[in-house]
């Protein structure tokens, strides 16, 4: 590492372990967050660029840069206008911070904030997948490799619970509950808020064949899903899961086209929330189950809901309607320069 390299990263590790935790006294998830997305960016640069972390230093770090990232969120990732957003209020206040510190990095600090916040569609498209697709989606793991069964586990768990990435991933054993007539989860979701999330029966049966590889002693600190790296246990990234639900993803859409072709993570708590709405799940528990504060959120899966509007439209209307029966008469008219121009809004 340079020079420039060097004062890069002393600026992230102040920035991610002073000033957000101590200085503004922000939440463990939200540096959990910021981190998250820093690490992301600079593997995309190194990605794109094709050079290694060590050289990553501010002139890295240009307009073009981060607009071609933001971009990539959204078309090769598919993350929702909110997540690129985030994102990239994520890097203004980093290197907001920088520039505060090293007078060398104010250039860049007023480059960046000229990207804009991209407005989002107030029609919320939720993506989701069906049941059917579900089942092809966990039929590609190979339960025969270790860490294919650790990955089967990992899906049909972050499925029946509904949970988000990161939520599965800070899950320790000692949140498991599965002994006795009702098995739970403690999920612990933003603002350090905790939820019991009840799991099925055969969900249980899967964690025991997992637990007997990955968790032959069970330890209550342990990370439920982990790494290893030179005798110590880590918890997964979440740019790991990403990556083995993608590959499955391709997998299982070339056998189903049911399956989604850019399966990622929060597409199973989408589905699992779509599908416990259709069964019949009140608004009011759905929102509790999710850990949503407000129902408003929740929401979003009432209104994409299209099938189950056009199966109640469907329900009552008369079959005497002329949009049921078809027995509508069309009447011939010559062309009205007024009626054209009032059609096509050309006059009012």
């Amino acid at each position: 590492m340079n020079e420039k390299s060097t004062r890069f990263f002393k600026l992230v590790r102040d920035f991610l372990t002073v000033y957000l935790p101590d200085q503004k006294a922000v939440s463990v998830n939200t540096v959990k967050s910021y981190r998250e997305c820093l690490n992301q960016l600079l593997r995309y640069i190194c990605d794109r660029n094709g050079i290694s972390l060590g050289k990553l230093n501010f002139e890295r770090l240009s307009k073009e840069t981060v607009e071609n990232y933001l971009g990539y969120l959204e078309k090769e990732r598919d993350c929702s206008v909110s997540t690129r957003n985030h994102r990239l209020a994520c890097i203004r206040s980093f290197v907001k911070y920088a520039g505060a510190r090293d007078i060398g990095v104010q250039a860049y600090v007023k480059d960046l904030c000229t990207i804009p916040l991209k407005r989002a569609a107030k029609t919320t498209v939720i993506k989701f997948f069906s049941e059917a697709a579900l089942k092809t989606i966990l039929e590609q793991p190979d339960t025969r490799k270790k860490k294919e069964l650790r990955n089967l586990f990992f899906m049909i768990l972050m499925y029946d619970t509904g949970a988000r990435n990161q939520e599965l991933l800070d899950l320790k054993l000692s949140d498991i509950h599965f002994e006795g007539k009702s098995p739970y989860v403690v999920i612990t979701g933003k603002g350090r808020k905790t939820r019991l999330v009840p799991v099925m029966p055969k969900t249980v049966d899967h964690f025991r064949k997992y637990a007997a590889v990955f968790h032959p002693e069970h330890t209550s600190d342990d990370y439920l899903f982990y790494t290893e790296r030179k005798g110590r246990r880590f918890a997964m990234s979440p740019d790991n899961t990403e990556r083995f639900i993608k590959k499955y993803g391709v997998a299982a859409h070339n056998m189903n086209p049911e399956v989604p072709e850019s399966l990622h993570c929060h597409m199973f708590r989408h589905s699992r929330s779509m599908h416990l709405y259709r069964s019949g799940m009140p608004m009011v528990l759905l929102a509790e189950w999710l850990g949503h504060a407000q129902i408003s959120s929740t929401l979003i899966y009432a209104n994409a809901d299209t099938e189950m509007k056009k199966e109640a439209i469907q329900k009552v209307t008369s079959k005497l309607n002329p949009l049921v029966s078809g027995e509508t008469t069309y009447l011939e008219w010559e062309d009205d320069e007024e009626l054209i121009r009032q059609l096509y809004g050309l006059s009012r």
